[in-house]
């Protein structure tokens, strides 16, 4: 499985059903920093940043920014 998203694209991290926050960190909008290997799943990784630091995320968890 390849990359949906590209280096430099601006995404969004989609909600958790699990997530107890009010909807403030999902509506980030994070910068692709890095591709990262594909996790045991088969599930393509990032790196991503916004102005609250970087962190791993799961190509499943982001949607492209408009």
């Amino acid at each position: 499985m390849s990359h949906k998203f590209k280096i430099g694209q601006r995404v969004r991290q989609a909600r958790r059903p699990s997530s107890v926050d009010s909807g403030s960190a999902a509506s980030s909008i994070f910068e692709i920093v890095r591709l990262m290997p594909e996790e045991r799943s088969g599930e393509p990784a990032y790196r991503v940043k916004s102005a609250a630091g970087e962190r791993a995320v799961l190509e499943g968890e982001l949607t492209l920014a408009s």
